[in-house]
């Protein structure tokens, strides 16, 4: 993976805090850059298949949907079935995110997967069927719930070097 090109930095920079919610996305970042729609494309297209940047999706703001409870399940099962749980786990939908982790002194938990729901209840009604509907109720498990919001976002370009 080489070094930004001038064109792809400013497509990047034109980017990062979002597509435009216009119905040719790509024709307004084009537009904010001096480029054709097509040019935006290709180079959108060349710097996925290069790794330069990993993915284009959409991120929905689950607070303003009305999802606010977050809550981490942790399970502590035996290492050697850990990848198949994760695997199941991970392919639930109502798990957003999951994955395997080195257990840690005083920490017995090795699998973690993120619930998102409207209530803190919910989401502990939502991990439990989980448990009894994968055969996991047998592992110790609880849920960790966030208390702060921190704001996500990826690395920022600037337009020039």
């Amino acid at each position: 993976m080489g070094a930004l090109s001038d064109d792809e930095r400013a497509v990047l920079a034109a980017i990062q805090d979002g597509l435009p919610l216009e119905p040719e996305p790509y024709r307004v970042v084009g537009e904010r850059t001096g480029m054709s729609e097509a040019r935006v494309m290709e180079l959108i297209t060349s710097m996925l298949a290069e790794g330069k940047i990993k993915r284009i999706g959409a991120v929905p703001d689950h607070y303003a949907l009305g999802i606010t409870a977050n809550g981490m399940s942790v399970w502590d099962v035996p290492d050697e079935v850990a990848g198949e749980v994760g695997r199941r786990l991970g392919a639930r939908e109502e798990i957003t995110h999951c994955y395997k982790r080195p257990r840690q002194p005083g920490w017995p938990y090795n699998i973690f997967g993120m619930v998102h729901a409207r209530s803190r209840d919910e989401v502990v009604a939502t991990v439990e069927r989980i448990a009894r509907e994968l055969g996991l109720a047998q592992y110790p498990h609880d849920v960790l719930f966030s208390t702060r919001l921190l704001k996500k976002r990826g690395t920022r370009v600037r337009a020039q070097p």
